[in-house]
């Protein structure tokens, strides 16, 4: 998620980037608008950051946590042994670490350059913008515990069917010599070279690891409430102002046509799923079919801007574009697998 790295000055920036002028940006469209919805809309989203607290508190604990303890070492394991066992690690790594895709990005490239299957970092770049500690509790305290562990199950699972995909497909001309020529390593995190030692457990035995939980713990803090508070305030303006039975007309209905028009919005939105949580909450609220909603947040997740440009930076057009296809084709199986079983 957050980058511990990052130099004093860079993370002030923060403070002043999209999502917090986006918010600002709305706010001022209401106050020249229609003013009565100002404080109405503040309060509102306010008041649901209060109902979030705990949840966004235990996601902040629980990922500076895993970052000072170094848990991260734990990834390399996923690309040990055969390939199926591959896949299926770093499915499972993927979907249940926290750590989002350009964050591994030079671990990834070092992977690939000595020949580790792609099919084994397809699974891991599909699951792992789709659900971590952090994003688990914000789903669970914007929806429900079922939505959030059935949204884990599913990212787990589209990772392996990308993964697997790649692997039967592996000898076809989409995934011959899938790298750039000069793939880079940057990306969103700034992330330097991890996964060079065993974790520490008991990490406050050490000054430079609780120097990494604080800032850790920082950086998440800001990150999620940046975030969130974009969400809620999107989510008083559709309250207020999107009626409730043009929702339910659209994406109410739970068959096949709703779950892929939900998978085929939520692509191009690029939300995290922390923004996209509140907001779907809401939508569902208002009609939204179960099946719509999970599509929604599985598409818009891998095609988030972060996920997509770890991708990109790495591999040529015609990887990307599979990557991206494997993404839609899994959200709406596991939309309709959700609608079924909701």
């Amino acid at each position: 998620m957050a980058d511990t790295t990052t130099p004093a000055p860079a993370q002030r920036r923060k403070f002043l980037d999209g999502a917090w002028i986006a918010s600002m940006a709305v706010l001022v469209v209401l106050a020249v608008l229609d003013i009565a919805q100002l404080w109405p809309t503040i309060t509102f989203a306010a008041n649901a950051l209060l109902h979030t607290a705990p949840f966004i508190a235990f996601a902040v604990c629980a990922v500076a946590y895993l970052k000072a303890t170094g848990a991260e070492n734990l990834l390399a394991k996923a690309f040990e042994g055969n390939p199926a066992r591959m896949i299926v690690m770093a499915a499972l790594l993927g979907g249940l670490s926290p750590f989002c895709s350009c964050e591994v990005i030079p671990f990834i490239a070092a992977l690939l350059a000595v020949g580790a299957p792609l099919g084994a970092v397809m699974a891991f770049w599909l699951a792992s913008p789709l659900m971590d500690p952090a994003m688990f509790a914000i789903t669970t305290g914007a929806i429900s515990f079922e939505f959030a562990l059935a949204k884990t199950i599913a990212a787990v699972a589209l990772g392996m069917f990308g993964g697997f995909g790649t692997l039967m497909l592996s000898g076809t001309p989409v995934f011959t010599n899938p790298l750039r020529e000069k793939p880079s390593v940057g990306g969103c995190c700034g992330v330097k070279q991890p996964f060079s030692a065993q974790p520490i457990w008991r990490f406050w035995t050490e000054r430079n690891r609780l120097d990494i939980f604080r800032s850790t713990a920082l950086d998440n803090a800001v990150f999620l409430l940046k975030w969130l508070t974009l969400a809620y305030v999107i989510e008083a303006v559709m309250v207020h102002y999107m009626p409730a039975d043009l929702i339910a007309s659209v994406l109410g209905d739970g068959g096949i046509g709703t779950v892929i028009l939900g998978a085929l919005v939520g692509m191009p939105a690029y939300l995290n799923g922390y923004a996209a949580a509140p907001l779907v909450a809401e939508l569902m609220d208002q009609g939204m079919a179960a099946g719509a909603a999970m599509s929604f947040m599985l598409a818009g997740g891998v095609s988030c801007i972060p996920a997509a440009i770890a991708v990109w930076a790495l591999v040529k057009p015609r990887v990307f574009v599979a990557y991206l296809s494997f993404a839609l084709a899994g959200s709406v199986i596991a939309g309709m697998a959700w609608q079924i079983l909701s």
